[in-house]
């Protein structure tokens, strides 16, 4: 078990970068879109390009920020009831459902995604708007996110089977939000 709580701790250390990079997809995101109004309504200059790097970036925040918000328990649950449950039944419960609903969800779609993005990068598959970007890298991270999430979701498994198993005095402690 010790080994698998460090594999976790590897797994933890991973997601929390790729949440830092989210986070700086963020502003990065928001300085395009500044810049592109500005743009466009000072000079009257704008490009397509410049609105698909906001999509882009959009769905990089959110596909890896997700891994995260797994990991600091941000996730959508129902806290009225799963909040009043001992910390043992928790564990329980997330335990379960990590194992019958997360872990075959995400290498589903993590699965079903990589050949979508295959064939984009094959192709050299680029936007039909004027001016757009190529698709590849942003059909990149769907497998990529699924991943992590996988990873993430193995990792939150470990914690639980450690806190059942007694490897772990309590349920985990989860961290503060990236700072």
């Amino acid at each position: 078990m010790t080994a698998l709580l460090i594999f976790n701790r590897s797994i933890d250390w991973l997601n929390r970068q790729f949440g830092r990079i989210a986070a700086w997809c963020v502003l990065i995101a928001c300085v395009v879109s500044a810049g592109n109004a500005i743009s466009r309504y000072t000079v009257s200059v704008s490009s397509n390009a410049w609105l698909e790097i906001q999509w882009y970036l959009f769905g990089a925040m959110f596909l890896l920020i997700a891994p995260l918000t797994l990991k600091l328990n941000e996730h959508v649950r129902v806290d009225v009831i799963f909040g009043n449950l001992k910390p043992r039944t928790q564990a329980w419960i997330d335990l379960i459902c990590g194992v019958l609903f997360l872990m075959p969800m995400v290498v589903l779609i993590g699965r079903l995604a990589w050949p979508v993005f295959a064939e984009s990068l094959a192709i050299h598959e680029t936007s039909s708007n004027a001016g757009g970007l190529p698709r590849w890298p942003v059909k990149l991270l769907v497998p990529l996110g699924f991943t992590l999430l996988a990873l993430q979701g193995l990792s939150e498994i470990i914690k639980r089977a450690a806190v059942l198993s007694g490897h772990l005095d309590q349920s985990p402690s989860y961290e503060k939000p990236l700072q």
